[in-house]
């Protein structure tokens, strides 16, 4: 019988070990789900003030273009030369395309082209002889790649031979 009692005993001891570190294992991964959930909602926080600001660059380069049409508005409510006032849009327009190209603005080439539906998106097909089928006759609204991306589909006429 008193082996049998020693036999408890350690087995309760070993219980108490294992439960022990059973506690410790919870307590480690109670500390570690905190953690993480603060550093969680420190990463939404960083991600909103990133989106909040990311265009402040760009914002900051068209102000000047943003101020140059306004003072070619103001001149061209006080002048009778149209053309300078033409003049001063067309200065301010190739400032705007300047800034967008730096920013990786560029536009789709489309008329002449062959049609690409990973470019262009056909709203019309017409049928001419004199010309290549599937070659963009046609461009309605300019499509534009951001840094090689589409971000806009030209929008075109395609010649197509067999109209269906």
């Amino acid at each position: 019988m008193g082996e049998g009692k020693k036999k408890e005993a350690a087995l309760k001891k070993e219980l108490e070990e294992k439960n022990k570190l059973a506690e410790d294992y919870l307590s480690r991964l109670k500390y570690l789900q905190a953690d993480f959930e603060n550093y969680r909602k420190m990463a939404a926080r960083e991600k909103e003030e990133f989106v909040k600001f990311a265009n402040e660059a760009l914002i900051i380069k068209l102000i000047d273009v943003y101020e140059n049409l306004e003072r070619a508005i103001e001149n061209g409510k006080k002048s009778e030369d149209k053309g300078a006032l033409l003049q001063g849009v067309e200065l301010t327009y190739r400032q705007l395309k300047e800034v967008l190209e730096k920013e990786g603005l560029a536009q789709i080439k489309a008329v002449g082209e062959k049609f690409d539906p990973f470019r262009h998106e056909a709203l019309m097909q017409e049928a001419k002889e004199n010309c290549e089928d599937g070659t963009i006759l046609e461009e309605f609204q300019r499509g534009y790649t951001l840094n090689n991306k589409v971000i806009r589909y030209s929008k075109v006429k395609v010649n197509k031979k067999e109209v269906v």
